[in-house]
Formats: C-alpha cells, structure tokens, sequence
C-alpha cells in the first residue's frame, strides 16, 4: 500500500495514513491481485487491504489529539 501511495508514514508519531487517493488505492489492489500474499487468496488479499484502508485515517490520531489540545488552549 506504502509503493502504490496508498498509505504514507506520519513523519513525528510513525503512524499509517490514508492518502486518500483514489488511484493509489487501485494501484495497491492490482499489486494484490498481481502478487497476493503467500498462503492467501487475491481476494482474500484484496479484501484484507480494503479493511485496512477502510480502518485508517487522513489524520495520525497522536497528530489530530495534539492540534485539538491545541485549539482548546
């Protein structure tokens, strides 16, 4: 998900975010089918990756918990 630019790293807290880009989200589904993990299905695969995307956020939760202390300061 992190080659096709799906998911990127928050630079401060290390967590995954959503890039939110529709294409890269295709890009990663096709590596899926192309190379699924060993033991797995490419649906399985496929299905596993769209959990993932679907549980992330635009946002590091860290980063979004300090700009809201932030702005009630």
């Amino acid at each position: 998900m992190k080659e096709a630019g799906a998911i990127r790293e928050c630079e401060e807290h290390g967590w995954m975010q959503d890039c939110a880009d529709p294409h890269a989200k295709e890009r990663a589904l096709e590596i899926a089918r192309r190379d699924p993990l060993v033991g797995l299905s490419d649906e399985a695969v496929v299905a596993l990756i769209r959990n993932v995307l679907d549980e992330l956020g635009d946002m590091c939760p860290e980063c979004a918990r300090e700009q809201s202390g932030q702005l009630a300061s």
